[in-house]
């Protein structure tokens, strides 16, 4: 007998589905496509949900990460700390701005950036840090501000996973100097298609943000700097609009089935990394598979799911110290990452997984026998 499949995630419309047609049939009958009403709305919308007081919608959020760079100045011979554990587009935006990336190991609990590790993989041409807020789960950005204020460098925040979360009460993305965001179509808030926005409490810096998405001109056809071509077109705007006003409740159901899986979980044999702050948005569930048997004890639980009908996704199965695209910036060993790469697993989790399928996963997990 074949078990039902559950997919990792869901991603064609559901609830808001009318709703989106209503907004995609908005623009076209508008005429207008690029930088135009729905863009400058949902920024004004986004920065508001974000309690930021400036949001600018470009056109994904490797560029996002790019222009707060470039808008401060860091470029070349400069040096921008992050973490090896994350998607390898934090550190093309590194690349991009033409800063050399340094990396921090993690924090083993968190998962996010060390911030003793950022205080020691300080120089004299650092210029900046980079916490991602991974997962969902905020970085420790008290003690990552401490260490940037002692050093006198620049925090930004990577909130591409993270939207509408929070750091010991803080909403991401106001904490630094400026946030970047995804609205890739995974994310918990995400278009159809690509989008990014960035955040920031700073007048000066949004401005200058918003000249450098459009290739630095301070108006048509008058370019004051050079910048690139990153716009966040009308349709995506209107289509994150539309689902913009149901986040906080998308969010909240993250949460709650988080919790579930956390409950049903006990006693698996995986182990499930801890909420540290309570400002977790779960855009990801993740679990380790144990710190014994290295990658093989996860690639056998994962088959094990899979055989169950039970997808799953690694984020992220290689630290970026071992990415043969980074190898020439020379990075500093980064054990603790790349045991967590080694361990970690996603489950399925979205708005559109009932509670029976996040039962019949956890019941699978329960069955894994470990062989290690």
């Amino acid at each position: 007998m074949t078990e039902r499949r559950i997919p990792f995630t869901s991603l064609a419309p559901g609830e808001d589905a009318g709703d989106i047609r209503a907004a995609i049939e908005r623009v076209v009958s508008s005429g207008w496509f690029v930088l135009g009403p729905e863009v400058q709305a949902f920024e004004q919308e986004f920065a508001a949900a974000s309690r930021a007081s400036h949001a600018i919608g470009v056109g994904n959020g490797t560029d996002a990460i790019a222009l707060i760079l470039k808008a401060l100045g860091i470029g070349e011979g400069d040096e921008v700390i992050t973490t090896p554990l994350t998607a390898g587009y934090t550190v093309l935006a590194i690349l991009m701005a033409g800063a050399r990336p340094v990396f921090a190991d993690i924090d083993p609990e968190r998962l996010t950036i060390d911030p003793d590790a950022v205080g020691a993989a300080v120089t004299p041409r650092t210029r900046a840090v980079i916490a991602v807020h991974l997962y969902g789960q905020a970085a420790d950005m008290d003690a990552i501000a401490n260490v940037a204020s002692r050093h006198n460098v620049a925090v930004i925040e990577d909130c591409c996973q993270a939207h509408l979360a929070t750091a010991n009460g803080r909403p991401v993305g106001t904490i630094g100097v400026a946030g970047a965001f995804s609205f890739y179509p995974t994310k918990n808030l995400g278009a159809l298609g690509d989008g990014g926005a960035v955040v920031t409490n700073d007048r000066s810096l949004a401005e200058r943000i918003s000249k450098l998405r459009n290739g630095g001109q301070s108006d048509r056809y008058h370019h004051q700097e050079p910048g690139i071509n990153s716009r966040l077109d009308e349709m995506q705007a209107a289509i994150l609009r539309a689902r913009l006003t149901r986040l906080a409740g998308w969010t909240a159901r993250r949460r709650a089935l988080a919790g579930k899986y956390r409950a049903a979980l006990a006693g698996a044999r995986v182990a499930v990394p801890p909420e540290v702050d309570p400002g977790h948005v779960y855009h990801l569930f993740v679990v380790k598979a144990g710190s014994h048997g290295g990658p093989e004890r996860r690639d056998a639980l994962q088959r094990h799911l899979k055989a169950h009908g039970v997808d799953t996704l690694v984020h992220y199965p290689v630290s970026m110290t071992r990415q043969p695209a980074f190898a020439f910036t020379r990075p500093a060993d980064c054990p603790r990452a790349i045991k967590a790469c080694d361990e970690v697993l996603s489950l399925p989790l979205h708005t559109g997984l009932s509670d029976a399928d996040l039962s019949t996963v956890a019941e699978h997990l329960h069955t894994f026998e470990d062989r290690g």
